[in-house]
Formats: structure tokens, sequence, C-alpha cells
């Protein structure tokens, strides 16, 4: 027994001295909208994941700020993001009144997000989750990272091969010697043409939100005056319709989220005000200014029977932390500015080539301090976020999420909504497993490697918001436009501009022609010699793909005729001599010469 009894505290003892020390293949520092996504998605790539998170909840600025009404992405139901909205709706869907049509917002309440959230990386394996997390200390291992963090008052050591910053304010990258900006950028350094001429560090308004609930009439909630209320602040609110702006957020179970542009919610910061020294000043302020607008809405409103839920676990019932649009950003392997979104095709680079993600946000203009410059930004489309903007110049292995990533001004307030976030972070978790698993480093990244891998989980590269995922042609549409040889169409809807791949528009041979001739050295032998018409004809692709493969032209033929409808899917009639639909196209061109699977570089260039 004194022998067993010696052993078990040998045993203990040696696990005890090597217990500081945890190996990994990714880790993922920050558990917010992106940094969930990411892990979840280097998990599910077979490669072992660690996620830290400081807070309660996972989800941040969706769940612990208080973001729960989710307009962004609403036509795409991305990957992970699609995932957990299924799951929210869910829980709600038998809800009187919630809306659960396709492109509905997404609407629930903190807690519930959180909780689901939990319970989805709890069922993932390979990933190990740990709250009340910090780190500490950082430091370079080789190609790959030494994290120190402090989880219950011990400090551990974490080597990994990949690290990734998902911290809602960038803190990993500012612990390094990584080039940042803030605020806007001029236009003679970015080119912008919508740039202002002079750069400043302003940067967009933070927010503490607020949820409130309607306890009936005749019923007085209001709180305590907060310190240095001061009701002109809020004196924009006089004009304004308060039943409109409620009824914009309402919430399930008789709850509001308060999210009001203008004097209302909004704190001015610069990005000075959001360094660490400061952080706790500047969010103590921020609280007592959304306090002030709670006080002014139920005092000189009157809302007095609208009082705060009990959905955060603070003292004044406010979120975990404020809602955050912007701050300093990080210098990447490719800097997306306003002109990759507006005429993605026709720019030197091809960065939606090396799509991870898409966004049909609204870059934003949030800012209560007079004098800032306001962009006119025309009807703003639809865009694939690059994956050279994920990853740190001059750093081995170091991906960004969240306000840190490497854009301009002009495109940061389209990628920093939460929704967006949650699929860019999938698209990150793809980019940190590829790595892991292939032992490499980011100075090797394959474009179409990782992308196929999103794909693979139902993660959206091209904004075709006429195409669902429901759509047998999904797939193949999506990696056709990813090479550009079919693009996407701009159509103005409102202050957005929708993306449309078009599928029963016919191909024109001048718009597949030269991405062809391109990529296929036989392709200009077979278009001198076949000279097709105005409009590409069903005949013309047969043609085509005989010459590539070397197949009979008449079995190709009476292949496609007999599976057209079957296999492919195709709603139209095999007819040889009428035009081909952009659909049909794409499906027949990825199958049989498969151009998404020519490499591309992080630039989007073609690779030889």
């Amino acid at each position: 027994m004194i022998k067993k009894l010696l052993l078990c505290c040998l045993i203990f003892a040696f696990t005890g001295a090597y217990a500081e020390t945890i190996k990994t293949d990714v880790l993922v520092i920050g558990g917010g909208a992106s940094g969930v996504s990411a892990a979840i998605q280097s998990a599910r790539s077979r490669v072992k994941t660690m996620l830290i998170e400081q807070g309660d909840w996972l989800g941040g600025s969706l769940t612990s700020g208080g973001f729960c009404y989710a307009e962004a992405n609403r036509n795409f139901p991305s990957g992970i993001y699609g995932e957990f909205r299924k799951r929210v709706r869910d829980v709600y869907k038998m809800r009187l009144g919630y809306d659960t049509t396709y492109n509905a917002p997404l609407v629930f309440e903190p807690a519930t997000g959180a909780a689901i959230l939990k319970k989805l990386t709890d069922t993932v394996k390979n990933l190990t989750v740990k709250l009340h997390t910090n780190f500490t200390d950082i430091k370079k291992d080789g190609t790959g990272w030494e994290v120190v963090i402090v989880s219950d008052k011990q400090k551990t050591t974490i080597k990994a091969k990949v690290l990734i910053d998902a911290t809602e304010l960038g803190d990993v990258v500012s612990k390094i010697e990584v080039l940042m900006t803030a605020g806007f950028d001029s236009r003679g350094d970015t080119k912008e043409a919508l740039a202002p001429q002079n750069a400043t560090n302003q940067i967009q308004d933070i927010s503490y939100l607020a949820v409130l609930k309607d306890f009936g009439h005749n019923t007085n909630h209001t709180i305590p005056q907060p310190d240095g209320y001061d009701p002109s602040k809020y004196s924009c609110l006089q004009k304004a319709d308060i039943r409109k702006l409620l009824d914009a957020a309402k919430l399930p179970n008789d709850k509001y989220l308060i999210n009001w542009d203008g004097c209302a919610s909004q704190y001015s910061v610069t990005s000075e005000d959001l360094q660490p020294e400061h952080r706790a000043e500047t969010f103590r302020k921020a609280r007592l200014h959304t306090l002030g607008l709670i006080y002014y809405l139920q005092t000189v409103l009157g809302y007095k029977n609208l009082g705060f839920a009990d959905d955060f676990n603070t003292p004044d019932h406010l979120p975990y932390i404020p809602y955050i649009r912007e701050n300093r950003r990080a210098a990447g392997l490719v800097r997306m500015v306003v002109d990759d979104i507006y005429t993605p095709y026709s720019r030197g680079s091809q960065l939606y080539r090396t799509a991870i993600a898409i966004s049909d946000a609204l870059p934003g203009q949030h800012y209560s301090e007079a004098g800032v410059p306001h962009i006119n930004y025309p009807p703003f489309p639809a865009f694939s976020i690059p994956l050279g903007a994920i990853v740190v110049k001059d750093q081995d292995n170091l991906l960004v999420t969240e306000k840190a990533l490497s854009v301009t001004h002009l495109v940061n307030g389209a990628v920093t909504d939460p929704a967006v976030q949650m699929t860019l972070g999938q698209g990150a978790g793809a980019t940190a497993a590829f790595c892991a698993f292939f032992k490499t480093t980011t100075e090797n990244l394959m474009p179409r490697i990782i992308q196929g891998e999103i794909l693979d989980f139902g993660g959206y590269l091209m904004p075709f918001a006429d195409i669902k995922q429901t759509d047998p042609a999904w797939r193949a549409i999506q990696q056709i436009g990813a090479t550009g040889m079919l693009k996407g169409v701009q159509r103005p809807n409102g202050d957005k501009a929708d993306v449309l791949f078009m599928p029963d528009n016919t191909v024109t041979t001048a718009e597949i022609k030269p991405y062809l001739e391109e990529i296929y050295s036989r392709s200009f032998i077979w278009f001198n010699q076949e000279k097709p018409g105005e409009l590409f004809t069903i005949a013309n692709i047969i043609s085509y793909i005989s010459n590539m493969t070397l197949r009979d032209p008449k079995n190709l033929q009476d292949a496609l005729q007999k599976s057209w409808k079957t296999y492919y899917h195709f709603p139209t009639e095999f007819k040889t001599d009428r035009p081909i639909t952009r659909r049909e196209f794409a499906v027949l061109a990825n199958r049989f010469f498969n151009p998404f699977a020519r490499k591309v570089d992080i630039s989007g260039k073609m690779v030889n």
C-alpha cells in the first residue's frame, strides 16, 4: 500500500512539473464572434485547437456586447454563422411573431446566444475552451508562438504553431512589433478617391448598448440619476419617434435593444482612448453616457415602464463589454481598399480570387464628434474578404480578425459587424489549420486549398445574392465566381448594391475568352478554329470540353443529354444550338476543366 501511495505521489509530482506547458496546433485568443468561429473551424479541420476568452461568455459583441439584432449577411447563412443562425431560430421559431423568413434579421437574447455558442463548442472534437482566461506575455518560438496565460490564478505556457488574434481590440498584435494604423487614411496613402485629403486619428464611436424590458403600464422602473447626468446631451431625441426606434430592434419576451445613433448611445473616442492604460476610464464614461440615455428615456420622454432586463449580471445591468466599431488596424500581406469592393475585377490585384469570407454590411459612419469627414458612399456592394487581409506582414503564422484586419478606414466599418466577423472567423480557422496540418507557415499559403476547406464546411466565397446554398449548382458557381471567368453583376438596391450571378442569363464569348486563353494554352487554337459567335452555345461548350479533355464529342454529347436533368439538375431543355446559360456553363466548366484548380497567389494572380 505504501509503495502504491509513493508511486501515485511521484506520478502527481511528475505531472505537476510539466503541466505548466501545453502544446497545441492553433491558439485563438479572444472568444468573440470571429474567435469562436475560427476555433470551431480549426478543430473541425482536424488540428488540435485551444480557445481562450477572458470573459464569462463566448460571442463577444454578439452576446457580451448585446449586439443581438444582427442585420448583416442575412442573405448569406455562411457555414458556422449559418449554423448559429439556425440554432437561434430553432429556439424561438415557435414564439408568436418571431420572424423566421429567409432574409430576416437574426434576433435573440444575449444569454441565449452565449449558451448556444457554448453548447456548439462543447460538441467539437480537438477543441479546448478556457473562459475567464487572460494572456500576459507572448513571444516567438521558431515559426510558432509561446503565450503565457492565466486561469484561476495559475500561469500556463501555451506553445502553438499558429496564433489567431481574435480579441475585440487587437490586443495580441499590440504587444508585438506590428505596424498599425488608426483613423481616416489619406487619399494620397490609399489612392481611394473617396478618402479625405488628410489623415485623422478619429475612429468610429463606441456604444454601450442596453436591453430593456416592458414591464407594463402603470409600472415605474426609473433608475437612479447617473453621475454627471446632463439632459442636453440627449436633446436630439426630442423630435425622434421613440416608439419607432423601439420597435425597430424588438427582441423576444417583450425586450428592446437600445442601439441608437447620434446623441443617444454613441460615445466618441480615439484609438488612444482604447489603449489598455486608458480603457477602463473610457469605458466607465461610456457606461455613464448610456445610463444617462436610459434615465432621459424614462424621465423626460416618459417611458418609466421600460426597465433593464436581467440579461447581464453587472451592477448597472449594461452589457459586459461595449460595442466597438473600430480600433487600430494591422499591416497585412495585403491591404484591402474600397476599390476592391466597387471595382474588384478591373484592378491590378484580383483579391476576390483569394476570398475567405463575404460581407453585405454597410460601412457606417458613427461619429458624434463635430467636424469628422462625411463620406458620400455610392450604393455599397456586397463583397468578398481576401485571405491576405488576415495575415500579419513579417510575422510567421500570426492571423488577425475583428478590428485589427488589414483594411483601410473606408472598408473597416463593413467588416467589423459581428455577423460578418463570424463568417470571417471560419476563414481564419481554415487558414490556421492549413498551416498546422501541412506543417508550413503563412509564407506558403495556398488559397485554393483553404477555400476548398471553407466550401466543404458550407462557407461562402462569393456574395451572390441570387444563388442560395440549397441550389444544386451553389458550389460550382462559388468556385467559378472565385476564378473571375464569370463575373458578378452589381445592382443598386437603396444604399446597398446586391451582387448577382444571374444564372439564367446567356454567356457571351467575349466574357469567357480572355480567361480561357490565359489559363489554357490550347484555348487560343480552339477559338481560332471554331470561331464561336457572340453568344456561346451548348454545342460550343461540348466542342471545347472535347478539345480540352480529348473526349469523343459524340459520346460526350450523348452523356450530357442523358444526365442533363437527372445529374446536373438543369431546368432547361438540352438543345445544342441554343446559347448556354451562366448556370449551365459554370456547372460544366467546373466539372470538366475545373478552372478553380488553377493556383493563385496571395494577390489573386494566377501561378503557372
